[in-house]
């Protein structure tokens, strides 16, 4: 449902269906999927989720948390148009590093 690719050091989570109470769970398994790798860093590949909703921000900031408490990163990357104004209209966009370029937001955990 949330697919988890590594590429070297980061690892990608993407997906198709929306983050939404429903899908909550099947998204905090693939992030936790990711902690048995050391320091989780991990981007999330919003292009292809339709949708967020507020259980959906709370599980992004919820990531974040985690691979914070772990001594990682938690990014997201690609948003299509309705969830940047999601993540713009309930201020996710101040909590948590968005980058139009998934390329791009591997890198910046080489900073």
């Amino acid at each position: 449902m949330y697919p988890c690719t590594r590429f070297g050091s980061v690892d990608t989570i993407s997906g198709t269906q929306p983050l939404t109470r429903e899908h909550q769970s099947a998204f905090l398994s693939s992030v936790e999927s990711c902690f048995g790798n050391g320091q989780p860093r991990i981007v999330f590949d919003l292009s292809n989720i339709p949708l967020l909703d507020s259980v959906g921000l709370e599980s992004l900031l919820e990531a974040r948390d985690r691979c914070h408490k772990l001594g990682g990163g938690f990014v997201l990357a690609r948003p299509n148009g309705l969830c940047r104004d999601i993540l713009r209209i309930n201020g996710i966009d101040k909590e948590l590093n968005i980058y139009d370029d998934t390329v791009k937001a591997m890198g910046s955990f080489a900073r």
